[in-house]
């Protein structure tokens, strides 16, 4: 039987870049036949139909079935997966309290629509921003889905960090030889997905290459970059923006096929203990302090068929935890925010 996947804004730039990743088979499976369903409002209806026609025209394997629909019935209707990337864009000087407000109607009719018709064990990946509170807004309207399968995506900031560890240490003045992104491991991103957020190298493993310098040499460069990389990642969306006039799509897309085939299938290494990765979950029972009820990022191990669990023994240093505790407090006020929004008449 083939899997069914809903896609939200689906005739959007994050889709255009996603769908063909789904259909290769590199985010669920080389042998998982998918069910596809494209939604978007009814204005987009006919960009859908051109998205339909290029997925067809690649002619790939495994899709059974390509649906586009601005129906949330027809979207929605016993899907496995839902990616929920479509949301109200924010505008020039629109503050992130007006963007909540936006969206809290999109999400709240979404989670209804997820609790009415879905697959009970369907598994939910909120991007469109506030990817954190749209994620909440969304698990609330959906009481029967169990609350551990909904998140949000902050592997896009996790790859970041990444990334700029790398470039850090391939600079010309460290003789660490050169360092590929697969090197790194056991970055962290804590918190909410906003300015707010906390990458965390404390616990970042460098794998060096033979004749370079060593593990104290490489933990001291992290230390006094470490200003910088936190500044690094959490402009790096807004400098995309500025630069391409367009926000990320092709990084976001990679990032989401990544959390869902890690979420989906496993991680080997974290499995085997030796990493972790970073998703936005609800932090009911974490053992950092975080109060429950929220969808914050923690570092989990994702253990195969959809289960995950939140790494529990980390010692977090007393700066950190104070910043941690700062993202918990905005996402705490962005529920409130939402909660009046979602309750008062439209």
């Amino acid at each position: 039987m083939a899997l069914k996947v809903v896609v939200s804004g689906a005739a959007g730039q994050i889709a255009y870049s996603l769908l063909p990743l789904l259909c290769r088979g590199l985010v669920f499976g080389p042998s998982e036949r998918l069910e596809i369903r494209l939604l978007d409002i009814p204005a987009a209806e006919k960009a859908l139909q051109g998205v339909k026609m290029e997925l067809e025209d690649c002619a790939f394997e495994l899709t059974e079935s390509i649906v586009p629909t601005s129906s949330v019935e027809i979207a929605f209707r016993d899907v496995d997966a839902a990616i929920l990337l479509g949301g109200f864009p924010r505008k020039e000087g629109m503050q992130r309290r007006d963007l909540i407000a936006k969206n809290a109607i999109i999400f709240k009719a979404q989670g209804e629509a997820l609790e009415k018709y879905a697959n009970r064990n369907v598994k939910v990946l909120v991007v469109a921003n506030p990817a954190n509170t749209n994620c909440w807004i969304t698990m609330k309207h959906a009481p029967r889905i169990p609350r551990r399968n909904f998140t949000a995506l902050t592997r896009l900031d996790q790859e970041r960090l990444r990334a700029v560890l790398c470039q850090q240490l391939n600079g010309e003045r460290y003789a660490f030889g050169k360092i590929s992104p697969s090197d790194v491991s056991k970055c962290i991103i804590w918190g909410n997905h906003s300015s707010t957020q906390v990458p965390d190298c404390t616990f970042a493993r460098i794998h060096l290459p033979e004749g370079s310098l060593g593990e104290q040499q490489v933990s001291k460069k992290i230390a006094e970059s470490s200003l910088d990389i936190i500044t690094h990642v959490r402009e790096r969306g807004a400098k995309v923006l500025q630069a391409r006039k367009l926000s990320s799509a092709m990084s976001a897309a990679s990032a989401i096929a990544a959390h869902l085939r890690d979420w989906f299938h496993g991680d080997q290494a974290s499995m085997d203990s030796q990493d972790f990765i970073s998703m936005a979950v609800c932090s009911d029972d974490n053992k950092y302090g975080i109060p429950c009820d929220l969808i914050y990022s923690f570092p989990v191990r994702c253990l195969g068929k959809g289960e995950y669990q939140i790494v529990s023994d980390l010692q977090v240093s007393a700066s950190i935890q104070s910043a941690m505790n700062a993202s918990a407090e905005e996402l705490l006020l962005e529920k409130m925010d939402a909660l009046a929004m979602v309750s008062s008449p439209i």
